[in-house]
């Protein structure tokens, strides 16, 4: 997602929001940041749509299977890759070229996790910027040098 907000100073400022596809690690987290990998989501995956598959496949001909139960299963499957999407981190960056008179450049970073939030915390970093010519120091994003 990108934006283009001109702030009340006149500067132009480029709003811009990246998914995540890796948890950013913070400075608190390094040494305690133990990660398994994501062998062992996929293993459980894979043994619950293993025994989904078993169950549809034993189950005698003799017997009906109601609609909300296949829709069960449905959702039990796609339940947490979906809610992994809608939760990944987004890194929000705000940064201006400055321009000739008195105003250098500036980068503002910030990370918000969800989507929804993520389109929240830009329409605010952009109204601050329309008003007030930067973004708000104790807001989600901060400087960078």
């Amino acid at each position: 997602m990108n934006r283009v907000v001109r702030g009340s100073d006149g500067r132009e400022w480029t709003i811009r929001a990246d998914l995540e596809w890796s948890n950013p690690i913070s400075a608190d987290e390094f040494e305690h940041d133990v990660n398994g990998g994501s062998a062992p989501a996929f293993l459980m995956g894979a043994v619950f749509v293993f025994l989904v598959v078993m169950f549809v496949v034993w189950t005698p001909a003799e017997v009906v299977v109601p609609g909300w139960l296949v829709l069960l299963l449905v959702a039990a499957v796609l339940f947490f890759p979906v809610r992994w999407v809608l939760r990944r981190p987004w890194t929000i960056t705000a940064a201006t070229p400055g321009d000739q008179d008195e105003h250098p450049p500036e980068t503002w970073v910030g990370v918000v996790r969800g989507f929804v939030s993520v389109r929240q915390e830009m329409s605010k970093v952009a109204r601050h910027i329309e008003l007030y010519a930067e973004p708000d120091m104790n807001g989600g994003l901060q400087p960078v040098e």
